[in-house]
């Protein structure tokens, strides 16, 4: 792992009901993506190789739109090491773990 990302995506919709089914289908690909993520109440984090999670907030867009959003914002961060040595999801939250 070179990098780590928290990514929150907030779509363009009438309910909150179509809003978290939205996001729903994005935190569902990134399950798919079969790399480690935490869930937030207001974002996901990911980590991984820095070109892979690049892609995965890339097609996050991309879902959120076909999905049903009309238009998408999102926030991002981005911690980025070349040479690794980046703390963990787990390292930052785990004694916060309940």
């Amino acid at each position: 792992m070179n990098a780590s990302i928290a990514l929150q995506i907030l779509p363009h919709a009438d309910t909150n009901a179509e809003t978290v089914r939205i996001v729903d289908e994005v935190i569902d690909y990134i399950k798919s993506t079969g790399l480690h993520y935490a869930v937030g109440a207001f974002e996901t984090s990911v980590e991984g190789d820095f070109d892979t999670l690049m892609e995965i907030i890339k097609k996050a867009q991309l879902i959120a739109i076909n999905a049903g959003s009309t238009k998408v914002s999102s926030y991002v961060k981005i911690a980025y090491a070349p040479e690794g040595n980046l703390l963990t999801i787990d390292e930052k939250i785990k004694k916060h773990q309940q």
